[in-house]
């Protein structure tokens, strides 16, 4: 009998027809990844998924019964999903949650200037980046304004057409001053200025080059320089999703963190939903947004529209159970990738307990920094509950924790399902170059994350 343990790789425990399936699950991703490249978009795309599925609006429900598919849409940025079980709710319910933003730049309230015949926007970095990485990239503009009718105008530009934007870097030739600085202050934040035009309107008196952007943006979309402040927009890499390597065994892209777990999520309860007659345990999927800046906001994890969803669906489906003790009765996952080792930098991971990209699904007992400050940490029993589930269903995975003690740290969006009560685990998969524009991850760990998923709700 062997006592020792041993990580094992996805790929080598696949059959022939499961690889297949592995390579026509990453095809799909990476469409869904260059379609949903902000929270708007993940949610639009997301609800496509679940209409061609069956779901249907909650609103639209008077009440629920065993087998029902509903979804509610969080302010357009973020989405609850439910599949109604057989079981009484006070058994407890399974989730598994994630989240759809990701790092980028959004743009301030009054963004255009004119400096030195250029027209720049001035942007506001969203979330943990280094600042370097997107500079001298190309870049897309993405967004929602509301004009002074009050009328949705929607914007994208840089990725299905022949211009794009981008952030100019400083030269080498005369960058000493900036090369002698740290990395992290020799980028000014204030100077990630975008890019977006030269060319004077022939009818200004002053400010001719500005003038003639919001010429343009006025004639494409009918907005005034005053509708920057009524807008969500953003700016993000202008590149596709490829396969990386000569074998194709990885995918690069941008939004890996986390959109490769909430593409499984909504894959995996989409395809329980099949048999939703069959099902004993309610489950259900959360696509939040704002985990990149903590959580905060009416459209993150820490809103009170989740439990007025949970509300609804006790009220809905006839149960007397308080929302509490549901709470406490239930299980998650929490769908979130990790850092994966980078052998160019090994040396700040604690390599037993670090993820190997394409050895599956990673399991992180705890977050937090140091210390376990700010932790979210799963139970043993909880723990053991979720690897027998693995187990039981073929599920490649393994363990780790975010980076050697001293080194950083990170959290998700566990520590607030935990705070009800819920016994939740960190679960997703492991990713290279985290928080850049081009992130990387293993083709099959991205499908292994969808089984793991899939396995849960069906437990």
């Amino acid at each position: 009998m062997k006592l020792s343990y041993e990580k094992k790789d996805v790929y080598s425990s696949l059959d022939e027809k499961q690889i297949e399936e592995a390579k026509k699950y990453s095809r799909e991703y990476m469409d869904f990844l260059d379609k949903a490249k902000t929270e708007y978009l993940c949610t639009k795309e997301c609800i496509k998924i679940l209409d061609k599925a069956g779901f249907s609006n909650i609103n639209e429900h008077s009440s629920l019964k065993p087998g029902d598919k509903v979804y509610f849409v969080n302010k357009e940025k973020s989405l609850f999903i439910a599949v109604i079980g057989k079981d009484d709710l006070s058994k407890g319910i399974n989730i598994v949650g994630s989240h759809i933003d990701s790092p980028r730049l959004d743009l301030k309230p009054m963004p255009l200037v004119e400096n030195h015949n250029m027209a720049i926007l001035k942007t506001q970095f969203y979330g943990g980046i280094k600042k370097y990485q997107w500079l001298s990239i190309p870049l897309a503009m993405y967004g929602v304004v509301y004009n002074e009718k009050g009328e949705k105008i929607e914007i994208a530009i840089g990725d299905d057409d022949d211009i794009c934007f981008t952030i100019t870097d400083l030269l080498p030739h005369l960058a000493s001053d900036q090369l002698s600085k740290k990395a992290n202050e020799f980028i000014d934040a204030e100077k990630m200025s975008v890019l977006v035009g030269n060319l004077k309107s022939k009818d200004a008196k002053e400010n001719k080059v500005k003038e003639n952007i919001l010429r343009i943006l006025n004639e494409k979309y009918n907005i005034k320089e005053i509708d920057f402040v009524r807008s969500d927009i953003s700016f993000v890499p202008a590149f596709k999703s490829k396969y990386i390597g000569f074998d194709k065994s990885m995918i690069g892209g941008y939004g890996h963190d986390d959109r490769v777990c909430s593409y499984a999520n909504i894959k995996a309860i989409t395809d329980i939903s099949k048999q939703a007659s069959k099902l004993n345990k309610t489950v259900v999927s959360m696509l939040v947004d704002k985990e990149e800046i903590g959580s905060v906001g009416n459209t993150s994890m820490s809103t009170q529209a989740f439990d007025m969803f949970i509300k609804d669906i006790i009220k809905k489906t006839g149960n007397e159970v308080s929302e509490l003790k549901l709470y406490y009765n239930s299980k998650m996952l929490s769908a979130d990738v990790t850092a994966a080792i980078d052998p160019d930098y090994e040396e700040v991971s604690d390599i037993p307990n670090a993820s190997t990209i394409g050895y599956g699904i990673s399991i992180e007992k705890y977050t937090g920094g140091s210390g376990k400050y700010s932790a979210s940490e799963a139970t043993a029993k909880f723990t053991s509950e979720i690897t027998n589930i693995f187990d039981k269903n073929n599920i490649t995975y393994q363990f780790s924790v975010l980076g050697k003690q001293g080194k950083g740290g990170g959290g998700t969006i566990a520590y607030i399902l935990a705070n009800k009560g819920i016994d939740v685990i960190d679960c997703g998969t492991a990713v290279l170059a985290m928080h850049s524009p081009f992130e990387v991850i293993s083709v099959y760990d991205a499908y292994m994350t969808y089984l793991a998923y899939k396995s849960f709700f069906n437990s």
